[in-house]
């Protein structure tokens, strides 16, 4: 993703973005914007979950066995039995410009008794001039009717743009939320402790801050972050780890990264990029390199078959399912991360795991960057021996 911009104000990053984004709406509505060619389904042996959606952002089973997803223009649906449903529409509030609009999303893990379910989001506190804000909601499930109810504000007034916005929710094992914030394209922010951007935070399920969070009074977890795109705790041994996009040309390329989160730890953006170390900065587990971009999304851990403890996610520019195979003998490292489905679907925007062991796959082809079949955007759904043969 390229960001050759240089470091004027807010505004102007904005006002070029919504001529972009003019453009973009103009292809839209041509036929040519759908290539019939090839609907992606040429020798594919999985299923298709749900198809003609809207740039679908991250995925999240209930107990049921419904799955919660975000449309990035302001829709939160749930598939189940097998058909596509709205379940809230945010699309007259959410501002869908550039990569921002409606993204994250979560069912606190006592969803089957209180149907709390969490979204973040881009809107914009004023129009003229344009001023985009994140923030962090709580809706509560009827649980007679399965309608959305809202429930309160859970977070408020974290600056925004048209690019590293709000980003992945997720509880812990310890109970507590954790959110992903970009630094919206001004990477001194990352570094700035005053600020939430470019950190991953740390709350309690109300919004209120953890007594015990690891710096005092402060919501931020970690920092350093430019774009972290995907959080995952490790299923038996708690550890947090995340997926963050490198420098897209402003400091070199590619460099896209798997961290290992520590609590009050640094990852060094923009201070170190890569392979490289400074005292006191964290230097990703694992790196795509300087020539290679995966542009990482939505990861989680696998739990069942032959891949069980492996660390997988998506990429957008990469268009592939990644594989890390974590290190048997230290949970720390990395030893190898394999490349599938790539170039078969698209653009691929996160991954999540079924009871049945499959691997429910989000298609992201209508963002703006991609190429869309005439069945996109989609959700399908591999096996792993199926992802195995279909590489």
């Amino acid at each position: 993703m390229k960001r050759n911009l240089k470091s004027s104000t807010l505004n102007m990053h904005i006002a070029s973005a919504c001529s972009v984004l003019f453009i973009c709406l103009c292809l839209v509505s041509c036929d040519e914007w759908f290539d019939d060619d090839d609907d992606g389904l040429n020798d594919f042996n999985g299923q298709v979950y749900a198809d003609h959606l809207d740039t679908p952002w991250e995925l999240e089973f209930a107990p049921d066995g419904r799955l919660f997803f975000t449309q990035r223009p302001g829709v939160v649906s749930v598939i189940e039995n097998g058909k596509t449903n709205v379940w809230l529409k945010l699309d007259s509030v959410v501002a869908e410009i550039g990569e921002s609009g409606l993204l994250g999303v979560t069912l606190h893990p006592d969803f089957a008794q209180n149907g709390y379910v969490y979204v973040g989001y881009t809107y914009a506190a004023s129009k003229s001039p344009l001023k985009l804000v994140n923030k962090l909601v709580r809706y509560k499930e009827d649980p007679a009717t399965k309608a959305p109810m809202f429930d309160m504000v859970v977070m408020d007034g974290i600056a925004g743009n048209y690019v590293h916005n709000s980003g992945p929710l997720e509880f812990g094992p310890d109970g507590k939320l954790y959110w992903a914030i970009g630094e919206i394209f001004s990477p001194e922010l990352a570094q700035d402790m005053n600020v939430l951007n470019g950190k991953i935070l740390r709350m309690n399920d109300n919004g209120s801050i953890p007594s015990d969070n690891p710096f005092p009074a402060s919501y931020i977890y970690s920092l350093g972050h430019r774009n972290p795109q995907g959080l995952a705790f490790h299923p038996e041994n708690g550890a947090l780890w995340s997926t963050e996009h490198g420098p897209s040309e402003e400091q070199g390329c590619c460099m896209d990264e798997i961290n290992l989160i520590k609590p009050t730890a640094n990852y060094g953006w923009p201070i170190i990029r890569g392979s490289q170390t400074q005292a006191g900065l964290e230097t990703p587990v694992y790196h795509s390199g300087d020539t290679t971009t995966w542009a990482p999304t939505g990861g989680i851990f696998v739990t069942q078959g032959d891949w069980k403890g492996s660390f997988i996610f998506t990429g957008l520019r990469g268009q592939a399912l990644y594989r890390a195979t974590i290190d048997p003998n230290d949970a720390t490292k990395i030893q190898k991360v394999d490349r599938y489905l790539y170039q078969k679907f698209g653009r691929l925007r996160n991954v999540v795991e079924g009871a049945d062991g499959k691997l429910y796959i989000a298609v992201s082809n209508q963002d703006g960057r991609g190429d869309p079949k005439t069945q996109d955007d989609r959700i399908i759904i591999l096996t792993q021996k199926q992802i195995e043969k279909n590489n």
